[in-house]
């Protein structure tokens, strides 16, 4: 699987741009998406899951990254939505999904969420058999699926761990006996089943594993309750090496594997169901690069190298210790020689985006490109200390286009408003 990214004389490029033109031209934060990549990356997931499986869709979660213009793009490769809130349901509908094609799993949802979903004709997935009562009040669905708890999950870190003990998600396979055999009463005749069990897996094992156990699940479900599944979601979590050390995905045994357990398990139903999956990171992640500008050069009992990119901008390392390859992109060439800590602006001690990282020596002006920053980059930035988000730019053969544009003040007081009796 090819790099998109490119180096000519030194410098960055990226979808046929260069990245230095491209900071000169947008300035700095700045977010740089390649078409090309998102579009090849759907099609090696679907593709491989194709060659074993004729019944499989791809369901892109839009918690990744929402921008209305990278999920047109997303919609165009034959990609479904997988939504967890009323805002990813209003954009996917925004950004043309048809409602057949969208998912809804929030979670503690509320009964105008709830209402909104089924109204739209979304598909909804429960994560727990209490909100199957409020539901049934609302009105229920045509077709309803339930979130399973399998008992055990994985994670790059413990704050992105979505199943197993202690996790806030889905529900136990008791507990969706139950609701099943409640729903089946109350009069729904038409059944899928749901999991979320991993965040950044790159070990096909594993998802073979906890796939084999949910559809352990669902055949035992089937067959207490009487129903068939029309489909089957595993869910995402399937991962990208942020490493250079690390391993890539190999999207051809893992589909191999899930689909040969899944044709196993449901030979006996009467029509095989449709299997779904919910690929989100792997999607977007690799398209991205983000780019800052370094102002200043602190040497003090060690090197700071202080850029326009916050924790505002990019969170993930600062929530999650979250590691992203970092390069001088004007100087690509120029060896890694000193060891300094990467800050950002925020008026926080956790605003780092990299600690004893080697780079070669970093001067003010340099344009530094921090890699992998598809996913839950743009999509988790703030504010926050009164900061604008950046600006989003979308790139295919040469050619750019803004995507988004950068915030400033007028965008962080919009909403705002001041009491007259304070304006005197």
């Amino acid at each position: 699987m090819e790099s998109p990214l490119r180096n000519r004389n030194g410098v960055l490029w990226i979808g046929g741009c260069g990245v230095i033109e491209l900071a000169d031209k947008y300035g700095t934060p700045l977010y740089v998406t390649d078409e090309n990549r998102i579009r090849d990356n759907c099609r090696r997931f679907r593709g491989a899951f194709l060659k074993h499986l004729d019944s499989f869709k791809l369901s892109y979660a839009l918690k990744a990254n929402s921008n209305i213009a990278l999920l047109n793009v997303i919609r165009q490769e034959g990609c479904g939505a997988d939504c967890s809130c009323v805002p990813e349901l209003q954009l996917a509908s925004m950004a043309r999904f048809s409602s057949d094609a969208i998912l809804y799993t929030g979670s503690y949802n509320s009964d105008e969420e709830l209402k909104y979903a089924i109204n739209m004709g979304a598909t909804i997935n429960l994560d727990d058999i209490s909100i199957l009562g409020r539901l049934a009040k609302i009105g229920l669905p045509d077709i309803l699926s339930f979130r399973i708890n399998p008992g055990f999950g994985r994670g790059g870190h413990e704050k992105v761990m979505t199943a197993g003990p202690g996790a806030k998600f889905g529900m136990s396979e008791r507990v969706a006996l139950k609701a099943y055999e409640d729903a089946k009463r109350m009069g729904v005749e038409r059944f899928g089943i749901h999991m979320m069990a991993g965040s950044s897996v790159l070990d096909p094992a594993y998802f073979a594993a906890v796939n084999d156990k949910l559809f352990e699940i669902a055949s035992a479900i089937s067959r207490k309750v009487g129903i068939e599944f029309e489909f089957v979601d595993i869910g995402g979590g399937f991962g990208v090496p942020y490493r250079s050390d690390e391993r890539v995905l190999d999207v051809e045994r893992l589909a191999r594997e899930i689909c040969s357990r899944f044709k196993r398990r449901f030979e006996s139903q009467s029509c095989l169901p449709v299997l779904i999956a919910e690929p989100g990171r792997y999607i977007v992640c690799d398209s991205t690069v983000l780019l800052g500008r370094v102002h200043s050069v602190k040497r003090a009992d060690k090197t700071f190298i202080g850029t326009d990119i916050g924790m505002n901008i990019l969170l993930r390392p600062a929530l999650y210790d979250a590691y992203h390859e970092i390069l001088v992109a004007n100087r690509l060439d120029a060896r890694r020689r000193e060891k300094v800590d990467v800050v950002g602006q925020i008026c926080e001690s956790s605003d780092f985006l990299a600690r004893d990282r080697l780079l070669p020596v970093v001067r003010e002006g340099d344009v530094l490109a921090v890699l992998n920053a598809g996913a839950y980059g743009a999509s988790m930035s703030s504010n926050y200390n009164s900061r604008p988000r950046a600006a989003e730019v979308l790139v295919k053969g040469g050619e750019d286009f803004l995507v988004r544009e950068r915030e400033d003040i007028s965008d962080i007081l919009d909403r705002q408003r001041v009491p007259a009796r304070l304006l005197r």
